[in-house]
């Protein structure tokens, strides 16, 4: 079985994060860059489930970035990851959700699947949007916020977590997923792990390698930032006093119908 973790690098989650005024994209030159925290639990998943079902089940990283961050994917080799492949293309520079959905897919076909594992979310964008449109670019169904992972006879039994508890669902491989934090603490890489991730491969990706159909980068981007401002100042609070607590709830159901949130 071929599992597959998507990985993003990001800046430290640390660092001070700065828009360029001229590009209205993040800065990422001069900040420490390293493994989104919400995918370090999906590499977490991937090597449980690989400990679960032995035999020839391996574990692939995969991330769409610059070649110079071959450093930092090497922390989920680390970790105990079989191989890792990086895309990296100046041509993907600009590329949004859809059209870096577009480009990893075509890219996964080549490396090949039974299941993709992803973070719910990325650190520097939060839209948590690209697992959905990797899977529908893919064709497979995506299940989505795993707690807990079962595999058996090519089939997926898992605990899909809720805003009320979880639900059980399955399916069959192929199939993406996104996982929460409930599935897991991350491992620490172990001396035997650092050492031993030295020797494993890093394969390079180029777009010329794809044969898209679609445009990637600024160019096949759906999506534009028009405009950045700052958050304005936060008014003065506003105080109410009340004879009694009916009163009291009165000025509050008003207060917020008057914004429209009732």
């Amino acid at each position: 079985m071929k599992i597959v973790v998507t990985v993003k690098l990001v800046p430290d989650t640390n660092a001070v994060k700065r828009i360029d005024p001229a590009t209205k994209r993040l800065v990422r030159t001069g900040v420490e860059t390293v493994i989104n925290p919400f995918d370090e639990y999906a590499i977490e998943a991937a090597l449980a489930l690989k400990e679960k079902l032995g035999g020839d089940t391996t574990v692939t990283i995969f991330t769409m970035a610059a070649e110079s961050g071959k450093e930092v994917v090497r922390k989920a080799l680390a970790m105990g990851a079989d191989d890792a492949v990086m895309l990296s293309d100046a041509g993907l520079e600009g590329s949004d959700v859809w059209a870096s959905a577009y480009a990893m897919a075509q890219a996964l076909k080549k490396i090949g699947f039974d299941l993709i594992i992803c973070g719910a979310l990325a650190e520097d964008g939060n839209t948590g949007g690209l697992p959905n449109a990797l899977s529908e670019y893919l064709g497979v169904p995506a299940l989505t916020n795993a707690r807990h992972i079962e595999i058996s006879d090519a089939k997926v039994k898992a605990q899909r977590e809720t805003d009320s508890g979880y639900q059980v669902v399955t399916g069959a491989l192929p199939m993406l997923m996104t996982v929460t934090m409930a599935v897991g603490e991350p491992r620490y890489a172990s001396l035997k792990g650092i050492m031993g991730a030295k020797r494993k491969t890093t394969a390079v990706m180029a777009l010329s390698e794809l044969g898209l159909e679609k445009a990637v980068g600024t160019g096949g981007a759906k999506t534009e930032v028009v405009e950045i401002a700052a958050r304005p100042a936060r008014g003065k609070a506003r105080v109410e006093e009340a004879a009694d607590g009916p009163a009291g709830a009165k000025i509050i159901f008003d207060f917020l119908k008057e914004r429209k949130l009732l």
